[in-house]
């Protein structure tokens, strides 16, 4: 996993500048627009597609030139946040910039399906049934919610084990937690708890929020754990191992009492200005050789039945899954969001 390692040497001293620098291009898109003009070019309309993604800056510069080379298309790469995205797309519905939404929530994809075109891509039969839960979007990658832990902070003994633990006073401002109204991901990391707490899970949740040291992305939680600022965080199995693979003193945990694996998705946008090549990205992105490259460079867990997961992480059916409730069971997504900003006092 090179480019684990090549990323992780540089997070140290990157710190707390790359969060400030992940924040500025939440709010003002400076970043985003770095990164599609290193991927524009020369492209003419017919001859590239336009992707908005809520993956990390690493993972876009090392897909997105594989992509490009092995099809010819130029990839015009717009990075937001997950809920931005969404939000974006919306406010374009009339006049669509962007072709595909690849890698976000696929809750929050669920929720916009009227901006999405549903396609059956070519690769379709591969995907593991489990993870299809509307034709609007397609599963892309299978996204695991993990507990990071700083092990020269806490002694393996007072790990926490399950989510209950999380509440004990002594994590107060020791949990690192991205905020669920910015990050898709810290979103369904709260739905993972209203879903194991059932009629209590709004009570247990705030019981835990308590304790949160928020961050504005989900790849600020392991930086702030591997850095010391956080002694244990709430993040991305993939996310998590990237800093595990690199040599940061941390550990990754599956609490006992649940946890998700729930799917992001990769779609085709209504009305996008290049919707065929839209669909060459999708088949390129679900394809076997694209999912084993996510496995190796990035740490990420297959969609496909016949690719295999990352030799670091336990398989699937040695963890306990729940399924997660809906976003229509919680009132929708903005409710949902109301009650989170009470639960962390904001």
């Amino acid at each position: 996993m090179q480019l684990f390692r090549m990323r992780h040497r540089a997070a140290g001293d990157r710190g707390r500048a790359l969060d400030r620098e992940e924040r500025m291009k939440a709010l003002t898109g400076i970043l985003a627009a770095a990164v599609s003009l290193a991927f524009i070019g020369g492209a003419s309309a017919q001859g590239k597609v336009v992707l908005y993604t809520a993956h990390k800056t690493s993972l876009v510069q090392a897909l997105a030139p594989v992509f490009e080379r092995e099809t010819g298309i130029k990839a015009e790469v717009i990075q937001l946040g997950s809920s931005e995205v969404s939000r974006r797309v919306r406010a374009e519905a009339k006049a669509p910039k962007a072709d595909v939404i690849w890698s976000a929530t696929g809750s929050l994809l669920t929720e916009n399906a009227d901006l999405l075109e549903p396609y059956e891509s070519k690769e379709a039969a591969s995907i593991d049934p489990r993870f299809k839960s509307s034709p609007a979007w397609t599963p892309y990658t299978a996204v695991i919610y993990v507990l990071l832990q700083n092990t020269r902070m806490v002694p393996d003994a007072e790990m926490p084990k399950t989510l209950t633990d999380l509440a004990a006073a002594k994590w107060k401002g020791k949990i690192a937690s991205a905020r669920a109204d910015n990050s898709g991901s810290a979103f369904q990391q709260m739905m993972t708890v209203l879903t194991v707490f059932g009629d209590q899970g709004w009570t247990r949740y705030g019981e835990i929020a308590k304790n949160f040291v928020l961050t504005e992305s989900s790849g600020a939680v392991p930086r702030y754990v591997a850095d010391g600022e956080a002694a244990i965080g709430l993040t991305l199995e993939d996310n998590a191992l990237e800093y595990k693979v690199g040599g940061a003193p941390v550990k990754i945990a599956y609490l006992a009492d649940g946890t998700t694996a729930s799917p992001d998705g990769v779609a085709l946008v209504k009305g996008g200005p290049n919707a065929e090549n839209g669909k060459k990205f999708i088949d390129w992105a679900l394809s076997k050789k694209t999912q084993e490259l996510l496995v190796k460079e990035a740490g990420r867990r297959s969609v496909r039945t016949d690719v295999a997961g990352p030799g670091d992480v336990p398989p699937l059916a040695s963890l306990k899954l729940v399924e997660l409730k809906t976003v229509e069971e919680l009132g929708g997504t903005q409710a949902a969001l109301e009650r989170w900003r009470k639960a962390v006092g904001q």
